[in-house]
This record gives structure tokens, C-alpha cells and sequence, in this order.
């Protein structure tokens, strides 16, 4: 069978339709699975631009902790000064105490006190009469 070349045209034109059909089709493929994954780009963006977010929040609350630790830290110091301090004074306090106690013990009471001034204004009586 020979072929002429009008029927080899026919042949190469319908060869060219088809594979121009198909190329349309492998496009129209192509640009779905790009918008497909553009779709997908933009939702990573998204999530992505929200975890930025979300760290950012984070690493300022980070920031906002380490300032109140530090101002505890700071307090802390000073109360463990103070207690060292309240510490001594009560120490003199029970060391004055201890003293008050020994001179009490050694002191008269009010009632004796009043006997003995009784006392006393009777004997001065007495020798002012001889």
C-alpha cells in the first residue's frame, strides 16, 4: 500500500490534533496539580505565620518570667538579710532579758518594799526620840 502525500497530510494533521488534544489535556493537568500545591504553599504560610506568632507570644511571656524571677531572687536576698538581722536583735533581746530576770530575782518586791519602809519609819522614830 502506497501512501500519498495527501493521505500522509491527513495522517500528520490528525496526528497533530491528537497530540495537540493531548497537550491541552497534560496543561489543563498540569495547572490543577499548581494550584493544587500554590493552595498548599499558602496554607504552610499561613500555620507558619501563626506558630511565628504563637513563639513570639511565648518568647516575650519567657522574657516577662525572667524579670519576675529575678525581682524574686532580689527579695529573697534581702529577706534572708533581714531575717540575719531580726536574728542578732533577738539574740541581744534574750541576752537583756537573761539580765532583767537575774536583777529581778535579786530586787525586792512592792510588798517588801512597803514592810521595810515601815520598818524604817520606826526605827528613824525611835532614835529621834533619844
Amino acid at each position: 500500500m502506497e501512501i500519498t502525500e495527501k493521505k500522509l497530510k491527513e495522517i500528520l494533521k490528525e496526528q497533530h490534533e491528537e497530540t495537540q488534544r493531548y497537550l491541552g489535556v497534560l496543561a489543563e493537568s498540569f495547572e490543577s496539580q499548581v494550584k493544587l500545591v500554590a493552595e498548599s504553599i499558602l496554607g504552610i504560610q499561613e500555620e507558619l505565620t501563626a506558630l511565628k506568632n504563637i513563639v513570639a507570644q511565648a518568647t516575650e511571656a519567657i522574657a516577662n518570667l525572667q524579670i519576675q524571677v529575678t525581682a524574686l531572687r532580689d527579695m529573697v536576698v534581702k529577706n534572708t538579710e533581714d531575717i540575719e538581722i531580726i536574728k542578732v536583735d533577738i539574740e541581744a533581746m534574750k541576752m537583756d532579758l537573761s539580765i532583767i530576770k537575774n536583777d529581778l530575782k535579786e530586787k525586792v518586791n512592792r510588798e517588801k518594799f512597803a514592810a521595810l519602809e515601815k520598818r524604817m519609819f520606826l526605827v528613824e522614830k525611835k532614835l529621834q526620840r533619844v
